[in-house]
């Protein structure tokens, strides 16, 4: 079974969860800060963390920071944190899933394992039924679902496992719009409720993502009140987008250091 790292510096939520996934088979390790944890947790990855914000010498929002520089577990926040705030800046951070305290452990349990069974595609796994096993290739977009991979214009760009099926769903029928609830088909498992928001999150995250990698990327549209599109671009056409935006930055510098003189 999966291995789940446990970080919370309330030892009771450490003990009941502790015990409640050790019935369901998983073998947990448990921390009580994130400092103690991050070394633990790079050093030896988990199938799955689940964090604390709120905890003394590093909160779950630093940890998973680091955790996101050396790696892709999945991650869920279980944390008191409630405000609407928190939870778009938990998964703005790269948390797969956002959970109150307190909490109901059935939720807890069918959470732990939608998220896992999303992330099996990392380690060469089965994929979900219904996901598509072979590389898709949409003009500069290449995604490889049997080894989690996303390449844009021919660059890595790391994606959650969340990320990485909302982005193929889009992609696998360019052009036609899809809604939140269709991503959220796409994403999570059918007893998990999530929100629109969350969706806007991980949109606007897998966004910022691309931008990273290509200035000018727009393939992924928004339809006000409808949903979402996932919009190909010709490789040929993004280089000359990608020429001409050169030319025109080029041009703007060039234009300034005259107006200096």
């Amino acid at each position: 079974m999966a291995t789940i790292a446990l970080v919370d510096d309330d030892k009771n939520i450490l003990a009941s969860v502790t015990m409640l996934l050790e019935q369901e088979g998983y073998h947990v390790r448990s921390y009580t800060d994130g400092a103690s944890a991050l070394s633990a947790l790079t050093a030896t990855p988990p199938d799955l963390a689940i964090l604390d914000i709120k905890m003394p010498r590093m909160d779950g929002m630093e940890l998973l920071r680091r955790l996101r520089q050396s790696g892709e577990m999945p991650v869920i926040f279980l944390t008191s944190k409630d405000e609407e705030i928190d939870e778009l800046m938990g998964l703005n951070a790269g948390a797969d899933d956002y959970i109150r305290k307190p909490f109901s452990q059935r939720l807890l349990l069918e959470r732990v394992k939608a998220v896992l069974r999303r992330g099996e595609g990392k380690k060469g796994g089965h994929a979900p039924v219904g996901e598509a096993k072979q590389t898709l290739t949409r003009g500069s977009l290449v995604l490889d679902p049997m080894r989690h991979e996303c390449t844009w214009v021919g660059k890595p760009v790391r994606l959650t496992v969340t990320e990485f099926l909302i982005l193929q769903c889009l992609a696998q029928r360019p052009g036609f719009v899809k809604s939140r609830d269709n991503l959220m088909d796409a994403a999570y498992d059918d007893q998990v409720y999530v929100d629109d928001r969350t969706i806007d999150s991980h949109i606007k995250r897998l966004r910022k993502k691309f931008k990273v990698v290509d200035d000018d990327f727009d393939s992924i549209e928004t339809l006000y009140g409808v949903g979402y599109r996932y919009k190909e671009v010709k490789i040929g056409a993004a280089r000359r987008r990608r020429c001409r935006s050169s030319i025109e930055k080029f041009s703007r510098v060039s234009i300034g250091h005259g107006d200096q003189r």
